[in-house]
């Protein structure tokens, strides 16, 4: 179901928008479909695979559902930091990128630093929530000292957005994805081994500590490849992973494809619902992911009564 619901998505977001090009036949509809809609699809499908696998990682390594990109001063790290280089005219090697990977490992790195001895689930959530809310409060000063023009890109951008997506764009995220996956690939075994409990993890010969640095340190280079380009679409992370154990298939490569399918989804809806006004796909996962969190907490508590 999940591969056909994907495809007809791709399918969608190919054909569905102004105009509508069932068979790109003239120049103008070629043009339209594989220099602006096909760059900003592959977008999507990376950006909500790579933030949907962070998540996973998190939450899996932590042992907390809760412990996502967002709350955990990842995400915000990156984007504070890209944010920070626009208003500040910083010319950085690599931008976007670097900038990103660079905030999302002191975002993490701080938040990992803060919660050495929080043992309850509250505790870490309390702790990445006052570091995200640091870096959103940098996020914030550097949109107010930009300039006019700079301020609606940074607003779009922290807002999450594919708008303006081509192919170049997508040349770092391919060098990002080159790293990101191979670590992916040989910290999950450790996460496996984590989730048991760390007694377990110890018995196993593994240093759950140094462990749950690894797994920061790829969640964050998953993070940062597309953060940089796309802004911080929120709370996929979140609810990538529940639905994709909702739907019965728990692991790396069924979370990458749920939000890879979610995102993509979420961007058709952005450029078409409010033609020619253009939403910000960011704040339509976020809306999803209040949707999906009120009926998980209202089956909860329906299993209890």
């Amino acid at each position: 179901m999940l591969l056909v619901l994907g495809v007809g998505v791709v399918v969608a977001a190919l054909m569905v928008g102004q105009p509508f090009v069932l068979v790109p036949e003239t120049v103008l509809e070629q043009v339209v479909v594989w220099r602006l809609r096909a760059p900003r699809l592959v977008l999507g499908l990376l950006a909500g695979g790579c933030l949907g696998v962070a998540g996973l990682l998190l939450q899996e390594s932590l042992r907390n559902p809760l412990a996502v990109p967002e709350l955990l001063g990842v995400s915000s790290g990156a984007s504070a930091a890209v944010a920070s280089c626009v208003a500040f005219g910083i010319a950085v090697p690599g931008a976007p990128l670097t900038p990103a990977l660079v905030g999302a490992a002191i975002g993490g790195g701080v938040t990992l630093l803060a919660v050495r001895g929080a043992s309850s689930p509250a505790a870490v959530l309390l702790i990445g929530a006052a570091v995200s809310s640091a870096c959103q409060a940098l996020m914030l000063a550097s949109t107010a000292i930009a300039d006019s023009r700079e301020q609606g890109v940074l607003v779009r951008y922290l807002l999450g957005s594919l708008t303006g997506t081509t192919w170049p764009v997508l040349g770092p995220v391919a060098i990002g994805l080159a790293v990101a996956i191979p670590a992916v690939v040989l910290v999950w075994p450790r996460v496996r081994l984590l989730r048991l409990g760390d007694d377990e993890a110890h018995s196993a010969g593994l240093d759950p500590g140094r462990t749950r640095v690894l797994v920061l340190a790829a969640a964050s280079l998953l993070v940062a490849v597309v953060v940089g380009p796309a802004g911080p679409i929120a709370w996929v992370g979140f609810f990538a992973p529940r639905l994709a154990r909702r739907l019965g298939a728990d692991s790396v490569l069924a979370t990458a494809l749920v939000g890879a399918v979610l995102v993509a989804g979420a961007d058709v809806l952005a450029r078409t619902v409010l033609y020619p006004v253009e939403l910000p796909v960011g704040g339509l996962t976020a809306f999803a992911a209040v949707a999906l969190g009120l009926l998980t907490g209202r089956s909860a508590w329906s299993s209890r009564g």
